[in-house]
């Protein structure tokens, strides 16, 4: 389904009640919290500062992106859902058009975890201002995570969703580390997640399992390949499988620990 069709049936099942949502930003959605107003960065169409204004979470919202077209979309959805004096439509790399204290929390997802690196050092002074982010990246996630960790911020929760046969991680993020000390996240918590490997969900084993599964069926390809190149990512990729067999342990013994 094209984003133009997707978008008028959301609209369409919106007018008997709230703005649905994909699984992925209902996600995103559930970390939100009550009160504030809300920086909604790659907004694209607009639906969850919609939902979230619907639902009475936040008491406003900005809504920015990159894109004119993905713009004027969401303010027409705002303007639809007679919003628009509580959504704030504004084009914006990153946090470019937002200044310190205009917003109390921000959302990026959507978007690859490169750039949401980007965002977040470009808009460092933006960023500190905040009580707290949402973020989803869509790729590269331990990368984000170790970014996130080295750089002072904090990752309290975690949430992982699988969203149309594809899985998607939620970090919630405090722009300071919490004052009291936290023990140091290892090769597996910053891979996978220490709070998903904590959490029980099934969708997290769910998830390793088929991880283990892709990096097996490339083990063997490597190993019929026979070239330098193919030993080098070889060794690599048995250290992954080290590190999901670890993490699989650690989701096993916490879904046993929870009942799941």
């Amino acid at each position: 389904m094209d984003n133009g069709s997707a978008e008028k049936e959301a609209m369409a099942g919106a007018e008997g009640g709230r703005t649905p949502l994909s699984p992925r930003l209902l996600a995103v959605g559930a970390m939100v919290e009550p009160g504030g107003v809300l920086a909604d960065v790659g907004t694209d169409h607009g639906y969850l500062p919609i939902r979230l204004l619907e639902e009475g979470r936040i008491s406003s919202a900005i809504a920015m992106d990159v894109r004119k077209g993905p713009l004027n979309r969401a303010r027409a959805h705002v303007e639809a859902r007679g919003l628009s004096d509580q959504v704030e439509v504004r084009l914006s790399d990153g946090f470019s058009a937002l200044s310190p204290g205009e917003a109390d929390a921000a959302v990026l997802a959507g978007m690859g975890g490169p750039l949401i690196i980007r965002i977040l050092e470009e808009g460092r002074e933006v960023v500190r201002s905040l009580k707290y982010l949402v973020l989803s990246p869509q790729s590269e996630i331990p990368g984000v995570r170790r970014y996130l960790l080295e750089n002072g911020y904090g990752i309290p929760e975690e949430d992982l969703v699988l969203d149309d046969g594809k899985f998607y991680t939620v970090i919630k993020v405090l722009p300071r580390k919490e004052e009291a000390p936290e023990p140091p996240w290892d090769y597996i918590e910053t891979a996978y997640g220490r709070h998903l490997l904590r959490s029980g969900k099934p969708a997290v084993l769910a998830f390793l399992r088929r991880e283990r599964q892709i990096y097996a069926a490339l083990r063997e390809e490597l190993l019929a390949a026979e070239t330098d190149r193919a030993r080098k990512r070889l060794a690599q990729v048995e250290r992954e499988l080290s590190a999901l067999s670890g993490a699989i342990a650690l989701a096993g013994a916490a879904g046993t620990d929870k009942g799941e």
